[in-house]
């Protein structure tokens, strides 16, 4: 039964995204398949692993201890805070941090947790702002000057 749930659960939230994407502007200067395209098929692909989900659940699905559900509200109040900081306090620093706490959840190693959310946070930022070309801020723009 928890697993029909979870199914029609993703079903339809792939649907609302399915509608969100239909509300996404389309500028002058787009690429022949447009911005919707991407969204939908992920919704698509959401929505067909949601049918099958429903249609053939786990006999026994086993579900999470209370340690992994404390993990996943951890490292999900990291990413919300992370999104909330990310413009006030520019790239490094939040990724920084998002990164480390992350990491020590995956491992629980303080300074190769720091290292990683260190490396993490500058190696993005430089793949981001001259590969991708991203318009980021480093740190706060108050920092800058």
């Amino acid at each position: 039964m928890s697993d029909r749930l979870f199914g029609l659960v993703v079903l339809i939230g792939s649907v609302a995204y399915f509608l969100a994407a239909a509300n996404i502007p389309t500028g002058f200067l787009v690429d022949p398949v447009g911005p919707k395209l991407f969204p939908r098929l992920v919704s698509g692909i959401a929505a067909l692993c949601a049918l099958l989900i429903i249609i053939q659940p786990d006999n026994d699905p086993e579900w999470p201890m209370a340690m992994t559900w404390l993990r996943l509200a951890i490292a999900l109040s990291v990413l919300v805070a992370y999104a909330y900081t990310l413009k006030p306090l520019g790239f490094l620093i939040p990724t920084a941090v998002a990164a480390s706490v992350i990491s020590y959840q995956i491992q629980s190693r303080v300074v190769p947790a720091i290292l990683t959310g260190i490396g993490l946070s500058a190696g993005l930022f430089l793949l981001f702002k001259f590969a991708l070309g991203l318009s980021l801020f480093p740190v706060p723009r108050s920092w800058m000057g």
